[in-house]
């Protein structure tokens, strides 16, 4: 229309040009089904495969509370128990992988595959590795009245009566077995087996008198220490363990390629777009250099392990390997 409120002869065409304009910029103005919406927009679930107050569930609290404050939103852990910890790495395996169901677990991962003839996911194909949260180092320790006051005690005695003297785990294919297994082949040694239910039960029959030696986790050690009811004679860890400086890690004691290192560590669905495996990773990484976060960490025993996430995946993939070897020397057999 003029001034007047006629139209001019310019007035349809112009519409037309207005309307064409207006149809062709709306697309970008909406959103699209294929664009990423912001992530997280609702609650986290966390699994853990093990009981609430073991130590991967401990860890895993004290890191994800972190995360959840800084996030804003609840990550809400769920302990889904059994079958040596693959029944709850299987249900994020097999999760949808949109970033809100994710896995707290330990180097029991990397074992997984070597004791489970039939098992129900492909570790390093289903699942990717995020970042880890650190490393909890066992303790070779044995009781007072055995005698054995350093490592090389104890590798003099095993040598002069082969078989004799006897160690404990937490059960075939453990944590606790294998770092056993890595000490026992470093030294060359040879020891009879005998697991137990668990690390319970483990201690019970050490300090009962039952057993000559056990790698028991660091913060279940510290008060037996404290007490003077165990004796440490090495740590597992490739180098020394601030809670315990004057004790000499394996390697040190003389026993070649012996260290074996109990990590915990976070972990997604493989198909997690790559966008919140990376905001998973950043938070997670701020959490864990937080001074109240390493000071509670430290609380429980764990060391730091500052890996990224293309090295924890490497870590991971080689761990499987190396673990492969070690149980097929052992003459493990696989779990139907």
């Amino acid at each position: 229309m003029n001034d007047d409120g006629f139209r001019t002869p310019l007035a349809r065409p112009a519409r037309r040009l207005l309307a064409l304009a207006f149809c062709t910029l709306l697309p970008a103005a909406l959103p699209s089904p294929s664009i990423a919406q912001p992530w997280p927009e609702r609650p986290i679930t966390a699994v853990v495969p093990l009981a609430a107050g073991n130590a991967i569930d401990v860890v895993g609290r004290i890191v994800l509370d972190q995360m959840s404050r800084q996030l804003d939103r609840p990550i809400v852990v769920e302990n889904r128990v059994g079958a040596g910890g693959t029944i709850g790495a299987a249900t994020v395996a097999k999760a949808t992988p949109d970033g809100y169901t994710i896995l707290v677990h330990s180097s029991s991962i990397a074992i997984a595959p070597s004791l489970y003839s039939k098992l129900p996911y492909d570790t390093t194909g289903d699942l990717a590795a995020v970042i880890p949260f650190g490393i909890q180092p066992s303790v070779l320790v044995t009781t007072p009245k055995k005698g054995f006051k350093t490592v090389a005690d104890l590798v003099a005695a095993a040598k002069a009566k082969p078989g004799v003297l006897n160690y404990a785990s937490a059960g075939s294919g453990s944590t606790s077995h294998l770092a056993a297994l890595r000490m026992l082949a470093g030294a060359g040694l040879q020891m009879h087996h005998v697991p137990y239910r668990g690390p319970i039960d483990a201690i019970t029959g050490l300090l009962a008198g039952e057993i000559d030696i056990y790698f028991l986790p660091l913060s279940a050690a510290l008060p037996h220490l404290k007490e003077g009811t165990l004796t440490a004679l090495a740590v597992s860890t490739s180098r020394r363990v601030a809670a315990l400086p004057d004790v000499p890690t394996t390697l040190e004691a003389g026993l070649p390629d012996s260290a074996y290192e109990f990590w915990i560590g976070l972990f997604v669905p493989s198909k997690t777009p790559p966008g919140v495996i990376e905001r998973l990773y950043r938070e997670a990484q701020t959490a864990l250099r937080l001074p109240e976060i390493q000071e509670k960490l430290r609380t429980v025993g764990m060391e730091p392990m500052p890996l990224d996430r293309e090295q924890f995946g490497r870590r991971l993939r080689a761990e499987i390997d190396d673990v492969g070897k070690l149980v097929k020397a052992a003459g493990i057999p696989p779990v139907n």
